[in-house]
C-alpha cells in the first residue's frame, strides 16, 4: 500500500492505495466520490470524466500517483451551493435522461465553458466528443451547454 495526499473538491484527502491504482478507483471505492462513473475502463465513453487542474480527463486512465498535488473536482464538487447554471441548463433541457452518462458530460462541459465563454455548436459538439451518451440525447445536451454559456 502507499500513502497518497489528494486534493478532491476543494478538500485535501489521505489515502491508503495499492500502487497502480487508478484515480477513478481510488475516487469511488475509497473516497465514494461515486459520480465518476466505471464504464469501458479504455477512455473512450467519458463516463469516468473529472476536471484535474482545469482540464477534463478520463479518470480511469490517470494513476492516482501521477495527480497527487493537483486540483482534481468530481461532479459532487461541481456547485457545493446548490446546482450551477450548467446544471439548471441540463434540467431545462431535459438533457439528463437516463443520467449515467451526464456527470461525466458535465464535468467535460465545465471544463469546455470555462475556457470558452461564447461558443458555438460546432465547438460544443467537438468539446463534448469524447463523452458517449447511450440514450442519443446530443441535441439536449448541445442546446444545454449553450444555454448555460449564456448564463455565465
Amino acid at each position: 500500500m502507499i500513502s497518497l495526499q489528494l486534493e478532491v473538491n476543494g478538500r485535501s484527502r489521505t489515502v491508503e492505495v495499492p500502487p497502480g491504482s487508478f484515480l477513478l478507483e481510488v475516487l469511488r471505492d475509497t473516497l465514494e466520490l461515486t459520480g465518476p462513473k466505471e464504464c469501458c475502463l479504455e477512455g473512450e465513453c467519458g463516463a469516468c470524466t473529472v476536471i484535474i487542474d482545469g482540464v477534463s480527463i478520463n479518470s480511469c486512465l490517470v494513476l492516482a500517483a501521477e495527480v497527487v498535488g493537483a486540483e482534481i473536482t468530481t461532479i459532487e464538487g461541481l456547485s457545493p451551493n446548490g446546482l450551477s447554471a450548467l446544471q439548471v441548463a441540463f434540467l431545462d433541457h431535459a438533457a439528463a435522461q437516463c443520467g449515467y452518462c451526464i456527470p461525466g458530460q458535465l464535468m467535460a462541459a465545465r471544463a469546455f465553458l470555462d475556457a470558452h465563454s461564447s461558443p458555438t455548436r460546432a465547438e460544443v459538439r467537438e468539446a463534448l466528443a469524447g463523452n458517449l451518451c447511450r440514450c442519443a440525447g446530443y441535441e439536449q445536451i448541445t442546446d444545454a451547454v449553450l444555454d448555460a454559456a449564456g448564463a455565465q
